[in-house]
């Protein structure tokens, strides 16, 4: 059972109680109260259990959630966060089997897949002249259960007609391989930290312009030819970079 902590109106500065706050809920963690992606007792029961006013636990909760201790979902409240995932960019992996290496179970579900009009910026991508049609695939990922990741895949249909009947929940990289004898050559990374657009936060739960970590990844295959582009959204809580190069 939690400890009771109502000790926070004698005398402290707002402050101050944000610190304690904070401390008393990483004690949680830390001696497994809480284990991880436990939820939190809801804020009403928090202020009162630490004897404080809404918008001070509340700063406190920000401060554990930029630490990358806690996490939120729109309308469902604060979570643990759990252990953050190894990823290293050089590694010509894909996430099931990253995931699964580090001993995390992975799933993914497709949002929706269709045949578009490529925007400018994906034409810049791929090589592709204005206005060029390009097949997109927008898919969420998940960790444990916990949706960490909103991913736009944009291809080159002249390189995989028919895929976007094929079972996309599955690894597009194993599904490139299989179906149409390509695999990753040269890839270019971009990281950039963000907030999530619309599309993302509402796949995730979470609340709009919370941050975000963006990769962007143009890939070419074994011939040299680019074939597609990600634009990665993840919870920047997610990961630890993590490259060793010569």
């Amino acid at each position: 059972m939690l400890h009771n902590e109502a000790l926070f109106r004698s005398g402290l500065s707002r402050q101050t109680a944000v610190t304690a706050i904070c401390q008393a809920i990483s004690g949680w963690i830390e001696r497994g109260e809480l284990g991880h992606n436990d939820r939190l007792p809801a804020e009403r029961i928090l202020s009162g259990q630490f004897d404080t006013t809404r918008i001070t636990l509340r700063e406190a909760l920000g401060q554990l959630e930029n630490q990358g201790k806690i996490y939120r979902e729109e309308r469902r409240g604060w979570f643990v966060c759990p252990p953050r995932i190894n990823y290293n960019p050089l590694q010509r992996s894909h996430f099931h089997a990253m995931v699964r290496e580090q001993g995390r179970k992975p799933a993914t579900e497709v949002l929706d897949a269709a045949d578009i009009v490529a925007p400018e910026n994906i034409c810049i991508h791929l090589a592709l002249a204005p206005s060029m049609q390009v097949f997109c695939i927008r898919r969420l990922r998940r960790i444990d259960g916990r949706a960490v990741l909103y991913v736009e895949h944009y291809l080159n249909p002249a390189y995989f007609p028919g895929i976007l009947q094929e079972d996309l929940t599955s690894s597009l990289t194993e599904l490139y391989a299989t179906r149409y004898d390509i695999r990753y050559g040269k890839v270019r990374f971009s990281m950039l930290p963000t907030t999530f657009p619309s599309a993302a936060s509402h796949a995730l739960k979470v609340a709009d312009n919370s941050p975000a970590l963006f990769i962007t990844r143009i890939n070419r295959d074994q011939y040299g030819r680019i074939i597609d582009c990600d634009l990665e959204y993840w919870r920047y809580d997610t990961l630890h970079i993590n490259v060793e190069a010569e």
